[in-house]
């Protein structure tokens, strides 16, 4: 019989091997509290975990150890002897302790997230957390067992093949083990054979997504008792360049968001509990797929998807720098993945990887490290679609885009850089220029502090107010163009990335519709609501934290699902609206108001009041207010200023000297991965055409420094 022992106590942790003075439990991550704090400054090196294992815990005829994340790389010793060396830390992997064992075992792990120049990730805007963030276990099993050291497998790999107007499937079950044979059960029906069987599933039910998401269950056993099951459903996935999507042979529009897997005070040291809390916001949101970025993620939270519908994008962490050093661990952490999570139905994609040409340029080792990835993704897994995340500078004619299956891209503009608009054009350019060209939107967002506001959000601000309205135009967007065949709003939830410093927060990146310890759902949250959520009738009143304002008149915003919406004021009923998701009302300042929405049998409400001057706790970016003073400045045409573009600027040695050392410095305040991509020439043809103005408000410049800086360029001489 098959024994699992959860290692979870008895830990001692420490930065080297002879001081190891701290106490610990499974899971943890060194980096909880300095990979979250900014400064870019979190400790990236080797860490101990060593315990003493009992005899009780030991026995049994066949021994392994199981290690669900070990990150980054990790070396396990058994009583000083190295065993196993393992590189890449969001993968499950295994080494055998059997015949190595004596009467006292003392267990050491040397876990090291240190940067190098070969072990994915090494750029990326998110922290690189080290340590033992997924459980540790001892895998007990008789001399004849299943398969558990080749690339972390869990011994079977079930394939339904669907025939949806038969309604059949056929199901073939393939098992790894030492034993002569092997006996198979699905639905009810079993099978003994060597290591093949195939089962024919008549009026199958479908894992239909989110509106029932039916899961079936293989069972594998030897004669010795050892056993091993997996969950299965049986579905069709396709992609049609014009109509997006489709589930099970119908439209099935994927719209949904992009997580992380940290938590605000444990880093990525979750629970099962934490898996589950983050699930149950996604199903509030009413979202219909996940991206699981940028790496693989826990089995706990691929079965939650499994569980409840959720489409899945997974992929390995080969992102914004190309390492010519790293091309294996690639292919090794990409084929760890597909082993691993194969049998998970709610998987449709493998992604081989995100913004890689931010920081590197498209060259031929580049190309064919894509080729062999999709290579081996065709090899492994006939059944399923490749695709990328494209860095919103690629060019779209860029050969990198001819080797996945069917692409996405992030893009930004309205955020980084660029006007709203520019996403409309772009995939619209894109879809007449390659009709046959299936394209998604992988990301898309803007960083929003919720302690700031404004009356006039503009992009810059970091305003929850300007979220709203970014993700307000990415919706209607989204909605106008079906043949997307999936959109991932970037992100859930604020995560960790420990280089940042804006927006008011140090060490995180704030384009979360929730906060970073889940405690607050800004109001994109509530859009995104209003319009995937059809089972639970809600009304949201937005700007709950712009309690005061100094305007004679302000509008109030109303987020919901029902078709009107009526808004009262002090209890009496200004006006009704009729329409879909956003409903808008002006209401007259005169003082302190009690606002309430209903909509049938649902009701918000929240306080406001009129103030004689702006709140100045509300505001990042002080240069938001100041933005006309310029328009009312004689400025002489014959010199530089702020007026002009990044591009003009740049052209005249003596004023480009004064904004590339400018622009060095802000890139570095925003982390690696910005100081990494400036100088993309892409990204530099993109920037060449907007205004200094503009760019500087984007940066948070305030208004000294932006007066400083216009005084400067105007002592230059076109």
């Amino acid at each position: 019989m098959r024994k699992i022992t959860t290692l979870t106590d008895g830990w001692r942790f420490g930065r080297s091997r002879d001081a190891l003075n701290e106490a610990v439990t499974l899971p943890h991550t060194w980096n909880a509290v300095d990979g979250q704090d900014g400064g870019n400054d979190y400790h990236r090196g080797t860490c101990w975990y060593v315990r003493e294992l009992t005899g009780e815990e030991t026995a049994g005829e066949r021994l392994f150890l199981e290690l669900n994340g070990a990150a980054m790389t990790c070396d396990v010793y058994l009583n000083g002897e190295h065993l196993a060396h393992h590189e890449g830390g969001y993968s499950t992997f295994r080494v055998e302790l059997t015949g190595r064992l004596k009467d006292r075992n003392t267990l050491a792990l040397a876990l090291s997230n240190e940067d190098n120049d070969h072990v994915y990730p090494q750029k990326a805007d998110f922290t690189f957390y080290g340590g033992l963030y997924r459980a540790v276990n001892l895998i007990s099993v008789p001399a004849e067992h299943f398969e558990l050291l080749k690339d972390g497998t869990p011994g079977i790999k079930v394939t339904p093949v669907v025939d949806l107007d038969k309604k059949t499937a056929v199901v073939t079950v393939e098992t790894w083990h030492n034993a002569p044979s092997v006996s198979i059960t699905v639905n009810g029906e079993t099978k003994t054979v060597e290591r093949t069987a195939e089962f024919v599933i008549e009026n199958v039910r479908l894992w239909d997504g989110v509106d029932d998401p039916y899961l079936y269950t293989a069972t594998a056993r030897l004669p010795s008792g050892d056993a091993v099951s997996t969950r299965f459903g049986c579905r069709v996935f396709a992609c049609d360049a014009q109509k997006g999507f489709f589930l099970n042979g119908r439209s099935y529009p994927l719209r949904g968001v992009s997580r992380h897997q940290d938590l605000k005070g444990k880093g990525n040291a979750l629970s099962y509990e934490d898996h589950a809390a983050d699930m149950a916001i996604i199903r509030e949101l009413g979202a219909n797929t996940l991206r699981l970025a940028h790496y693989q993620h826990a089995q706990e939270f691929y079965d939650l998807c499994d569980e409840n519908g959720i489409v899945v994008w997974a992929e390995i962490p080969y992102i914004t720098l190309h390492m010519k050093n790293g091309r294996q661990n690639t292919l090794d952490q990409m084929r760890e993945l597909i082993t691993q999570c194969y049998n998970h139905p709610c998987i449709a994609v493998w992604g081989l990887s995100n913004e890689i040409t931010a920081a590197s340029a498209v060259d031929e080792d580049l190309l064919e490290n894509h080729r062999l990835l999709n290579e081996l993704c065709h090899r492994m897994d006939p059944t399923r679609l490749t695709t990328m995340a494209n860095v919103f500078m690629l060019e779209t004619d860029s050969p990198i885009l001819e080797i996945p299956d069917i692409n996405s891209y992030n893009l930004y503009f309205g955020w980084y850089l660029g006007e709203l608009e520019q996403t409309d054009e772009f995939f619209d350019e894109y879809h007449a220029k390659y009709p046959d060209r299936v394209i998604g939107f992988s990301e898309y967002g803007a960083d929003a502090n919720p302690a700031f506001h404004s009356a006039h959000p503009e992009r810059g601000d970091y305003t929850e107010d300007y979220q709203a309205l970014y993700h307000e135009h990415m919706l209607r967007m989204i909605e106008a163009r079906p043949y997307l065949w999936a959109t991932h709003v970037w992100n859930l939830f604020d995560f960790a990335a420990d280089g940042r410093d804006e927006g008011g927060k140090h060490g995180e990146n704030q384009k979360g519709l929730v906060t970073f310890d889940r405690s607050l759902r800004k109001d994109a949250f509530y859009l995104y609501k209003a319009a995937w959520n059809r089972q639970e009738p809600f009304v949201h009143l937005c700007g709950k934290r712009y309690v005061n304002r100094c305007e004679e008149s302000t509008t109030i915003k109303v987020y919901s699902n029902q078709p009107e919406v009526s808004l009262y004021v002090d209890g009496t009923k200004l006006a009704a609206r009729s329409g879909k998701t956003v409903f808008r009302f002006t209401v007259p300042l005169l003082g302190e108001h009690l606002i309430r929405a209903e909509a049938g049998d649902c009701s918000d409400t929240m306080c406001i009041r009129r103030v004689s001057e702006p709140d100045e706790s509300y505001l990042y970016n002080k240069a938001a207010t100041v933005v006309n003073w310029f328009d009312a400045d004689e400025l002489d045409p014959g010199c530089f200023s702020i007026h002009d573009t990044l591009g003009a600027i740049r052209e005249n040695p003596r004023a480009g000297a004064i904004i590339d050392a400018m622009m060095a410095k802000g890139a570095s305040e925003r982390g690696d991965v910005a100081n990494a991509v400036k100088d993309n020439p892409a990204l530099q043809r993109m920037m060449g055409r907007m205004t200094l103005l503009s760019l500087l408000k984007q940066g948070g410049a305030d208004e000294e420094s932006i007066r400083q800086l216009n005084r400067i360029l105007q002592g230059i001489k076109k």
